[in-house]
């Protein structure tokens, strides 16, 4: 039974896996379509999170089956409740990154804007959190997930030098102050993903160590 139960867990730690790529994934065309002003890019971004909203419902479903009939123990029980968590938070991350296309599709239609470059490290940096929060969960690796949050300071900067630039270029006239302040919510998107990033690693905490923040749960 319990050969059964760690197959199970392991064809679940595959499918997180899965659904990170199709965020990651998501995450970059979203960036290289703003990037590039491409509206098919942006199209195909849209068009993903349908896979994304698929495969966090399968990973749903196999999570609940390992809790109703496996009967875990206390440390299965927390690993199969932070997947559930996980897979809620980088649902919202699909989402995010179809917001990012929505804006990036309106802009396509409007003259050039540069966007500061602060915009795709910001991409590079979330991209980089997600990817660690999932290794860490999939390592048990806890120096990873702390290691993620506090990377978080670094999107956080990023989102404040971006915020910098668009407000100089709005008062300086530089550019379309409409397009500066639709780049702007593109920031703020990014620093959103950051965060979902950050929920996933402190859930991970709890999943190693059975505390989540400063309350001790199972």
């Amino acid at each position: 039974m319990r050969i059964r139960f760690d197959q199970e867990l392991d064809a679940m730690h595959n499918d997180l896996i899965s659904m990170a790529a199709m965020v990651e994934t998501a995450i970059s065309q979203g960036v290289q379509a703003l990037k590039y002003r491409d509206a098919k890019l942006a199209q195909q971004t849209i068009a993903g999170d349908t896979e994304i909203d698929r495969k966090e419902r399968s990973i749903e479903s196999c999570c609940l089956k390992l809790l109703l009939q496996q009967h875990p123990v206390a440390r299965d029980l927390r690993e199969i409740s932070t997947a559930l968590k996980m897979i809620t938070d980088m649902e919202r991350i699909g989402d995010l990154a179809e917001d990012i296309a929505e804006v990036t599709l309106f802009l396509c239609d409007r003259p050039a804007y540069a966007a500061p470059i602060q915009i795709s490290h910001m991409a590079e940096a979330t991209i980089k959190m997600v990817r660690d929060a999932i290794d860490s969960f999939i390592m048990k690796d806890l120096a990873k997930a702390h290691s993620v949050i506090e990377y978080d300071d670094v999107v956080d900067r990023l989102f404040v030098e971006t915020r910098n630039v668009l407000i100089e270029n709005i008062h300086q006239s530089t550019g379309d102050a409409e397009q500066a302040m639709d780049i702007m919510m593109i920031a703020k998107y990014f620093e959103r993903i950051g965060d979902h990033a950050v929920n996933i690693s402190e859930w991970v905490e709890f999943s190693i160590t059975g505390t989540h923040k400063n309350t001790r749960l199972l």
